[in-house]
């Protein structure tokens, strides 16, 4: 069983997203689209799903998938109980919901090793003091031509080049980035 405040760890752990409030409901959002709105209640939510193939999944499982009002059917939109999505299943509504509305260099970062997304998402931000606290004192950094060992060397790089193409491979020890591949 899924709870909102299980929808939010994942959607807010996700880059680029932040939580607002709207007429009374919470919804997550990606710049000014929204990924994930939840009921007044909190007891279901609407995500960003296909249109083509919203059908089906309601089909699939009209207990806990439901079309969204008449109004909204425009819209590449679902709902869902959340008190019938078990952890796992959420997680991947939420993650491709979300990927419905980033850049497809994103797309990735949620299936990296945990600290690699954190990572990118204050790289982006430009949050370089979030930055430095996940990387190993003798991080690896290539992206494409640039090779950087240090973390020191990287950060350095960083801030001069801010906005750093999201890895297509890290290695993580002890939590922290050891190398980083673009």
């Amino acid at each position: 069983m899924a709870t909102a405040d299980d929808v939010r760890r994942v959607g807010l752990a996700l880059p680029r997203a932040y939580e607002v409030q709207v007429r009374g409901r919470w919804k997550l959002r990606v710049g000014q689209i929204v990924f994930v709105a939840f009921s007044a209640d909190e007891t279901s939510m609407g995500f960003g799903f296909p249109r083509a193939e919203r059908d089906g999944l309601v089909a699939s499982d009209p207990e806990t998938f439901f079309l969204p009002p008449t109004a909204d059917l425009r819209y590449q939109w679902v709902c869902a109980r959340l008190d019938r999505l078990d952890p796992v299943e959420m997680r991947e509504l939420v993650t491709d919901a979300w990927r419905m509305c980033v850049p497809r260099m994103l797309h990735d970062l949620p299936e990296l090793p945990e600290p690699a997304a954190a990572a990118w998402a204050a790289m982006d931000a430009g949050e370089w003091d979030l930055v430095g606290p996940l990387l190993h004192p003798q991080v690896r950094w290539s992206d494409g031509p640039v090779r950087l060992t240090g973390r020191l060397r990287v950060l350095e790089h960083l801030r001069a080049h801010p906005r750093p193409r999201p890895p297509t491979r890290v290695e993580v020890r002890d939590g922290l980035l050891v190398r980083w591949v673009r």
